[in-house]
């Protein structure tokens, strides 16, 4: 390689070969969560991942997911994990601790793991921009981290494979 050729590294949106994926979701809020799991199952379908590549696992809420994400990521099973949820704001600060936890703890997985952990937890004022965001309006976002996780997962094999 030359000084002048820059290198550059991307995954792709096909299914990789033998790859499972893991969806955990939180069944709080479930009104908005079900779609997003509908979401990413049909978009990780869509990309070519078998069915039976696809584990899907229910946590009580957001802030319980981290635990049931490092499980999975540490397991070594999954190539990948979707974390799926709504924390929608109220009259409380219950929504800031609930939030923030569950960002980090699910980031904390994906670094000391090295599996990528995808943050789907939508985090809204209202109940009607969460719905919004799990399949009206703002399409869906549970689909949108399917996408990622496909993406991440053969990024991750591209370095690999180029031997970093």
């Amino acid at each position: 390689m030359s000084d002048s050729e820059i290198q550059v590294f991307e995954g792709t949106l096909t299914a990789p070969q033998g790859a499972a994926f893991a969806i955990v979701a939180a069944r709080f809020n479930e009104l908005v969560v079900d779609p997003l799991i509908e979401g990413a199952i049909d978009t990780l379908v869509r990309h070519g991942v078998p069915r039976g590549s696809i584990l899907v696992t229910k946590a009580p809420g957001a802030y319980e997911l981290p635990v049931v994400c490092q499980r999975l990521a540490a397991s070594g099973k999954v190539a990948a994990v979707i974390a799926l949820g709504a924390v929608i704001r109220g009259a409380t600060p219950h929504f800031d601790y609930v939030a923030g936890e569950a960002a980090k703890g699910c980031g904390t997985v994906a670094t000391s793991t090295g599996v990528p952990v995808v943050f789907g937890v939508l985090t809204t004022d209202t109940i009607e921009q969460a719905v919004e965001r799990a399949g009206t309006k703002a399409g869906n976002k549970g689909a949108d981290c399917a996408l990622a996780a496909i993406e991440m997962v053969n990024l991750g094999r591209t370095l690999g494979d180029a031997g970093y």
